[in-house]
């Protein structure tokens, strides 16, 4: 009797021990299912890039005027740069140029009978004069350089070179940063509106977003003072049903 009394009980303790079993394996798929729809979830994605792009005139230039002289006579030569860089300087201050703004670089010299030796030279030293300006009077430099006959008729030719390029600037990019970064994720909120739309889907919020770098640059090679401005940013959204 007493034996059969421990059998029903240990059968007893089993069937519980099932019961116990079966429903942490119920449970424990059901928290499975929901994780990996979750995680499936997570997997519905759409990376969209916004652009924004913002024509603006530059706020800053250096502009040097550059010219050479020749000759036999070094002194000679450097009173006549003196008289030549007088003339510029008065040219400049005529336009509304200050002398804060104005550099007079020294004299570059060459000797032509060492430093090019072998070639027929009219003359022994070649002297290179550069004045330059600095300035945030941008309108003012662009109406200068269209004048610069005036200076040739005084006997100074100037020239651009490789060597000497008038270089324009904009200084101000971090008062248009934040109103271009808004534009740009505007856009890009916009492409992926289209493409959830598109794809029977709900935009969600942001997994990720990444700002792109700021260029800078010229706008043509002829009016180089206009500078186009761009930025583009990369977004990705979560998609939901």
């Amino acid at each position: 009797m007493e034996e059969l009394k421990k059998e029903r009980k240990i059968s007893v303790d089993n069937e519980g021990l099932g019961c116990c079993l079966m429903i942490g394996l119920v449970v424990g798929a059901l928290l499975l299912g929901n994780a990996i729809r979750a995680s499936r979830a997570d997997d519905r994605v759409v990376s969209v890039k916004g652009l924004c792009e913002r024509e603006v005139k530059a706020d800053k230039v250096i502009c040097p005027f550059a010219y050479k002289e020749g000759g036999d006579n070094l002194q000679q030569l450097y009173r006549t740069i003196e008289e030549k860089n007088g003339v510029i300087i008065e040219f400049l201050k005529d336009a509304g140029i200050s002398e804060e703004e104005i550099t007079i670089a020294a004299p570059k010299v060459v000797d032509t009978r060492t430093e090019w030796s072998g070639s027929q030279n009219r003359y022994a030293y070649i002297v290179t004069s550069v004045v330059t300006v600095c300035t945030d009077k941008v309108d003012e430099i662009i109406a200068l350089q269209s004048r610069q006959g005036e200076l040739l008729q005084r006997g100074i030719a100037t020239a651009a070179s490789w060597e000497y390029q008038t270089v324009y600037s904009f200084t101000k990019l971090n008062d248009i940063k934040p109103s271009m970064i808004e534009t740009a994720t505007k856009n890009a909120r916009e492409t992926a509106e289209k493409f959830a739309a598109d794809s029977n889907s709900k935009l969600g919020k942001i997994k990720r977003a990444t700002q792109g770098q700021f260029s800078i640059t010229d706008r043509d090679s002829n009016t180089p003072y206009m500078k186009n401005v761009r930025v583009v940013t990369s977004v990705d959204y979560y998609l939901k049903d």
